[in-house]
């Protein structure tokens, strides 16, 4: 029989940190309490509620995360991950193959859909608390093991965890179940378990470079725990290693035979590895996301471990090997890494451990502090983190999901306030399909867009298209252009396609003029005639997407044919925070190279409140904005009248928008 000496209560012992909102600490919590394998466990009336609680918490997390999963549609990173599981490879430019292994099963399964490419992930992070309750059960007792599952889901990225499609799920997933196998092997000496230790090992570095700190944090235990040394003589551990290392072999092998892109990018390219001084508001992010309270007890915990460890409980210094090695690794690099991407789920690795003896810890807490403050008010003290908790993982909720709601959301929040990374992609994938309607175009066209998720997202919706990206910004900033070099998706494979027509696709709500223009210019290059389809405008011009013909790839240019180049506008009147009564003049001028400007819209709060043409001649943007390009120069300016007694006192935005162009301008409305 396997034995384990805790300070944790007997199961009959005082009433749970989580049922009830309780924490009362009878005088016989002190005495050390032997849990033995195969003891039956007590059925208490406080067991009762906790899995009750469990139940409906994890349940309603569980639905909401399924249904917000239908809602939203895949960001950036999920649809790369799904269009690599149309490539089956052992590793890809950024990561190991298990995401991409997961978003494939995802749709083998269940088809093309969003719900789909993100079930794998969602079924590995339901199970977090009930992972972590196996890693607990032998180390506190059933009762603190289901206050450890229910305070999982209270940490906000560990009950967020899974609704994307994103490694974090699997490379925690085979974590944790690393962390049980490791405990149990060092405890036990078993055979079995040092050969499970490895084989999750090695599923977990196929998931991620970053789960190499799990085995990190491992190899750090056994080199500092002297009782541990005699594991170093056993065969098994070895054996364990050795499995261990064929996760490995599917990273080195890809950089190898491709330049060491994706070591360059995870080590070089994507951190600065100079001083940054935002980087020192880690610990400041990381309590905003963990929130204050819990972020604040996982450091108490911390602080505890290391007390328990350094008297000599071993276990307590397992979980604090575990925890350490991540949170003190990203907290002590943050000044000097990426602080351009999202990076703040990284730690999430260092406070699960965490939550295995935080139920003990909580309990000697309040102990600690009886004497110093009432009971009642420490009981408030400590519910009141993963209470806290809770409101942070509601609030994650909803500010991702907020995105599978955005038009409705938009007419009650207004524009540019909410993201629409995971929103527009349906909207985009349909008005491809009615361009054939519209237009009198050919069959079995090339799709060619200026970014690499923009071909992913048609690639999903339209399995059979043809689609390429000349995409050489985004792909490499996010270590993928090695990736679509290889599955000659790059823009060496679209110059290839020799005498072929496409639609070009940009999305204009990313690119700034400068940034517009040279997309232009580089597409206008690889078209003899390249011309202006139309523009799609979502939710009040916060995505756009402009559509373009190209004939004959590779073909000399038609120099009379004008590339569609963006156009530029200006207003003159009125000013920036300036006050309209009565009826104010709204005047500017506006060109396209090549092609000129059809209409002048004016946009009061993204609402047309006005159309008009250019009518004036405006000599002066001629010689100093190059509008001799434009086919009606020099008649560029215009002017209208803006009647402001019809609307409301306030402030408002004002914008000028023409095809390719919108100019937003914030006035106030002031009239008696």
């Amino acid at each position: 029989m396997d034995r384990v000496v805790g300070s944790t209560p007997h199961p009959s012992m005082g009433q749970s940190v989580i049922a009830g909102g309780l924490l009362a600490m009878p005088a016989a919590y002190n005495k050390q309490h032997i849990i033995t394998a195969g003891e039956p466990m007590l059925a208490t009336q406080s067991d009762r509620q906790l899995v009750a609680i469990l139940s409906i918490l994890g349940s309603s997390i569980l639905l909401v995360k399924v249904f917000l999963a239908t809602q939203l549609e895949l960001y950036s990173d999920e649809i790369f991950y799904w269009q690599a599981s149309q490539f089956p490879a052992l590793a890809y430019s950024d990561l190991p193959f298990m995401s991409a292994l997961f978003a494939g099963i995802g749709t083998e399964l269940s088809g093309n859909s969003p719900l789909a490419v993100r079930l794998p992930f969602l079924f590995c992070a339901s199970l977090t608390p009930l992972l972590l309750y196996w890693v607990a059960l032998p180390l506190t007792g059933q009762r603190a093991a289901l206050e450890t599952a229910t305070l999982t889901l209270c940490l906000p990225m560990a009950a967020f965890m899974g609704l994307l499609a994103v490694p974090d799920a699997p490379m925690v997933f085979f974590g944790l179940l690393f962390i049980g196998a490791f405990e149990r092997a060092t405890r036990t000496g078993k055979t079995i378990w040092w050969l499970a230790a490895g084989l999750f090992t090695a599923l977990g570095l196929s998931s991620h470079y970053r789960y190499v700190l799990y085995p990190f944090a491992a190899l750090m235990y056994l080199l500092i725990a002297r009782s541990q040394w005699h594991n170093w003589r056993q065969p098994a551990l070895w054996v364990a290693a050795l499995i261990g290392l064929t996760g490995l072999y599917p990273a080195p092998t890809f950089n190898l035979n491709n330049d060491l892109s994706g070591i360059d990018y995870h080590l070089l390219d994507r951190h600065p590895w100079r001083f940054q001084a935002e980087g020192l508001l880690h610990p400041v992010i990381q309590s905003v996301i963990v929130t204050p309270l819990l972020y604040a007890l996982c450091w108490y915990v911390v602080w505890y471990l290391l007390r328990k460890a350094k008297s000599g409980s071993h276990r307590h210094g397992i979980m604090l090997s575990f925890a350490i090695s991540h949170l003190g690794v990203f907290m002590l690099l943050a000044p000097w890494s990426d602080t351009t991407r999202t990076t703040v789920h990284w730690p999430l690795s260092g406070y699960l451990p965490l939550l295995v003896f935080m139920p003990e810890a909580m309990r000697n807490l309040v102990n600690s502090l009886e004497e110093k403050w009432s009971v009642r008010s420490i009981r408030t003290g400590i519910t009141m983190a993963p209470l806290l908790g809770l409101t942070g993982v509601i609030l994650l909720f909803a500010g991702i999901g907020s995105q599978g709601f955005n038009q409705q959301l938009q007419q009650v929040l207004g524009n540019d306030v909410l993201s629409n990374k995971m929103a527009g992609w349906r909207q985009l994938t349909d008005h491809l399909s009615t361009l054939e309607q519209n237009y009198p175009l050919p069959q079995a066209l090339l799709i060619i867009t200026d970014n690499y998720y923009t071909s992913a997202q048609i690639s999903f919706a339209h399995p059979s298209a043809d689609v390429m990206t000349i995409d050489e910004d985004k792909t490499i900033r996010d270590g993928r252009y090695t990736q679509y070099a290889i599955w000659r998706r790059n823009t060496s494979a679209v110059l290839q396609q020799t005498g072929r027509n496409a639609i070009f696709v940009t999305e204009d709500s990313t690119l700034n003029q400068l940034e517009k223009m040279g997309v232009m210019t580089r597409a206008c290059e690889m078209f003899s005639r390249l011309t202006f389809l139309e523009q799609l405008s979502l939710y009040g011009g916060d995505k756009r997407f402009g559509f373009y013909y190209g004939e004959s790839i590779g073909s000399a240019p038609d120099t009379a044919s004008p590339c569609p180049l963006p156009g530029s506008a200006w207003l003159d009147s009125p000013q920036e925070n300036e006050t309209l009564t009565g009826t104010a003049s709204v005047s500017g001028w506006a060109m396209a190279p090549g092609f000129g400007v059809r209409r002048v819209r004016l946009l009061l709060d993204r609402q047309v409140v006005a159309e008009t043409e250019r009518s004036i001649s405006r000599e002066d943007v001629v010689t100093l904005m190059g509008g001799y390009r434009d086919p009606d120069s020099p008649i560029l300016g215009f002017s209208l009248h803006l009647d402001s007694t019809l609307y409301p006192n306030g402030w408002y935005e004002l914008m000028l928008e023409t095809e390719s162009i919108n100019v937003p301008r914030r006035i106030r409305i002031q009239n008696r």
